[in-house]
């Protein structure tokens, strides 16, 4: 804790260099949430324990880049960024795709964590979200062939979007499984040897350690979105003849490494998340592609690799891909892999990310059983007081949600949703006088 000239009636935050009031119990918590009558409250409030790693509700701001680093190291714009989600109640919050070496950020501004010098600056937001009593995790990536590209502000669709040299970018040194690129407006790719797969590997390790160091509650590996670990997943961007190409078991074969470079990296305590896309949706070409059938191959792995979540996104391999856009176009597939691994006894947990756009849309998602509110029911008439179904617990389509447009456009939408659903929640202390009536409709 900072130095403080004189006590006060308010108690400091703990295990912070500066002072801040201690917010107890933080911000978005349930109120009135009942361990022992769980049924009284929307599962979406309800707090989940991953390993170590308790938080307060079922919200996640999912991972967004924010083109604002400078050489890797995160700036006052990550700190705001960041800090206004765990004040108004997100009870994880997952910051951007941190590249593990120069060459895997996506843009020149990307987010990095491949040199000592770039720990610090991870630790100003760990601390501030850890003053706020939320939790905070980093995104690990490598970008690939989808490397060394413009910020999208700067880009213009159907033209090519390079970051050359002159723009800090690297086009001479993008890597990807194989020599394809993502598209003639991307830059050429050089097909990595052998020795710089084990590169990566252990460069992931290296960034997991120190992001330890740097306080992070928890690793998420980005395996997703046409990046360089989905590319080895694909058969569309993975043409390699050796033992990182061809069959399902030599494609997963170096996020395999990865992930155990990673879990040996970190303190058992630490929970492991991988975002996957379940499909290239190429399944229209008659090509192999990545399919959800080997997302769900792929899921029952993980437990034994020490993988505690799957968050489940979809897309971005291809750029003929044709996504069937519907309002639970990845919530859907998610929840087919959550029924597979429960019904194969794994206990293996499932994020849902994708136009999660309201506070109904969240609470179904990760509802584990069904509650009836005080009202008229079909089949057993007027109801006095809650009531479950008869239908058995864990029902859900995932465990946790993923948002992250949503948040950007409301970064209250925690407490929002709260209001709207009828939860009592904490508000941070400093907000508390903000809070809308308990009859307000919003």
């Amino acid at each position: 804790m900072g130095n403080i000239s004189k006590a006060t009636a308010s108690k400091p935050a703990e295990g912070v260099p500066f002072y801040t009031p201690a917010q107890a119990p933080p911000a978005g918590t349930a109120l009135e949430y009942d361990p022992a009558h769980p049924e009284k409250t929307p599962t979406l409030y309800h707090p989940i324990t991953i390993r170590g790693l308790t938080l307060a509700n079922r919200f996640v701001v999912s991972p967004m880049c924010q083109y604002s680093a400078d050489d890797g190291h995160l700036t006052d714009w990550h700190l705001v960024h960041v800090g206004q989600y765990a004040v108004r109640g997100a009870g994880l919050t997952v910051i951007e795709a941190t590249s593990v070496l120069p060459n895997g950020r996506i843009s020149p501004e990307d987010s990095g964590l491949w040199k000592e010098s770039q720990v610090a600056p991870l630790r100003r937001l760990t601390d501030f979200v850890h003053s706020q009593s939320h939790k905070i995790g980093i995104q690990l990536s490598h970008a690939g062939r989808k490397g060394s590209t413009l910020s999208p502000w700067h880009g213009q669709r159907g033209k090519p979007h390079v970051a050359t040299e002159k723009e800090g970018g690297w086009p001479d040194n993008v890597w990807g499984p194989s020599a394809i690129p993502f598209s003639d407006t991307y830059p050429k790719v050089i097909e990595m040897s052998k020795a710089q797969i084990k590169e990566t590997v252990e460069a992931f390790g290296w960034a997991a350690k120190k992001s330890i160091e740097a306080g992070f509650d928890l690793i998420e590996i980005h395996g997703a979105h046409g990046y360089l670990i989905h590319q080895f997943l694909s058969p569309l961007s993975n043409q390699r003849t050796d033992e990182y190409g061809g069959s399902f078991e030599n494609r997963t074969r170096f996020l395999i490494e990865v992930i155990k470079a990673i879990r040996g990296a970190i303190p058992d305590s630490t929970p492991l998340f991988l975002r996957i896309s379940m499909t290239d949706w190429m399944e229209w070409s008659g090509k192999e592609t990545w399919e959800l059938q080997q997302s769900i191959r792929l899921a029952h792995l993980l437990p034994e690799l020490g993988v505690d979540l799957l968050d489940c996104s979809s897309g971005g391999n291809d750029h003929e891909q044709k996504i069937q856009l519907t309002p639970d176009y990845q919530v859907a597939p998610a929840g087919e892999i959550r029924r597979s691994l429960r019904a194969a006894g794994s206990k293996l947990l499932v994020g849902a990310v994708g136009l999660i756009q309201s506070a109904e849309v969240a609470r179904d998602i990760v509802q584990d059983r069904c509650v009836l509110t005080v009202g008229e029911d079909p089949e057993k008439g007027t109801m006095n007081s809650v009531a479950e179904t008869e239908e058995a617990k864990d029902q859900s389509t995932a465990d946790v949600v993923f948002i992250a447009r949503q948040f950007l456009r409301e970064p209250e939408f925690v407490l929002r949703a709260a209001q709207h659903l009828g939860v009592k929640v904490k508000w941070a202390n400093q907000y508390g006088r903000a809070e809308w009536p308990e009859d307000q409709k919003i």
